[in-house]
């Protein structure tokens, strides 16, 4: 950046300050960030130790999620716990308030994750959860997808947004139990050209770890239809029964 240009851009931000998205404080002037540094500094990170193939946090051997994950599904990585007000606000900032350019921060907090070495290893392709095209157009965007496309650029794999497609609506899954999510999303995703995924390592891609249910009905069609092993990213991750 030249001079000039240095100039008029501290100009503008002391004339018209930022504000974080997610707080609504002031934001990261000086930096093309949308959410500010104490919100980043305030994120509820995953505790450790973690089980190595699910990534929750564990008390002793027991492991609250790995018994609801298929057993094609390889490992899975979340950043920080949700409900939250920090998590949620940086979610929703994204999700509901349409501040695309947040993906690309919390694709880098997702870009940082550890995973088992044959992982990044094998990671061929990201396949971010579809929405139904009536929900992307009201939307305007794939919150998913363009969490695929930040962390693309840190994995360097490519980004399949369309081989994975949800050819029915279904009802938010935010006031359903666990067997009303599964059966919510059962037989919604479709693949096309499902020659791409044959004896590949997928990683699904979304926002937040909830039940796993939507994560679930994705991974079980890609594997329906050629891929060999999933594993699955998302920013946040809600708490198991067993954490309680």
């Amino acid at each position: 950046m030249g001079r000039g240009a240095a100039l008029v851009r501290s100009t503008i931000e002391l004339l018209l300050p930022r504000s974080c998205a997610a707080c609504g404080g002031a934001g990261a002037n000086g930096t093309d960030d949308l959410i500010c540094g104490v919100c980043w500094s305030r994120l509820p990170a995953l505790q450790h130790p973690q089980c190595p193939r699910c990534g929750h946090p564990q008390r002793g051997d027991a492991c609250a999620l790995c018994a609801a994950l298929p057993p094609f599904v390889r490992a899975v990585r979340s950043v920080c716990w949700v409900p939250h007000p920090v998590a949620s606000g940086i979610v929703g900032s994204l999700k509901y308030d349409g501040w695309q350019a947040v993906a690309r921060e919390m694709a880098v907090r997702m870009a940082r994750l550890h995973w088992p070495a044959d992982v990044v290893r094998e990671r061929a392709a990201l396949v971010p959860v579809p929405l139904h095209a009536t929900r992307e157009r009201e939307r305007g965007f794939n919150q998913a997808a363009a969490l695929a496309q930040g962390l693309r650029e840190h994995w360097r794999v490519p980004a399949w947004t369309d081989i994975l497609t949800r050819h029915r609506t279904t009802e938010t899954q935010t006031r359903l139990t666990p067997a009303e999510r599964s059966a919510n999303v059962h037989g919604a995703f479709r693949v096309r050209d499902g020659a791409r995924l044959h004896g590949q390592h997928i990683v699904l891609v979304d926002d937040v770890f909830t039940t796993g249910a939507t994560l679930n009905a994705c991974a079980k069609a890609l594997f329906d239809s050629g891929a060999r092993i999933l594993s699955y990213v998302t920013f946040g991750r809600a708490h198991a029964g067993a954490d309680r």
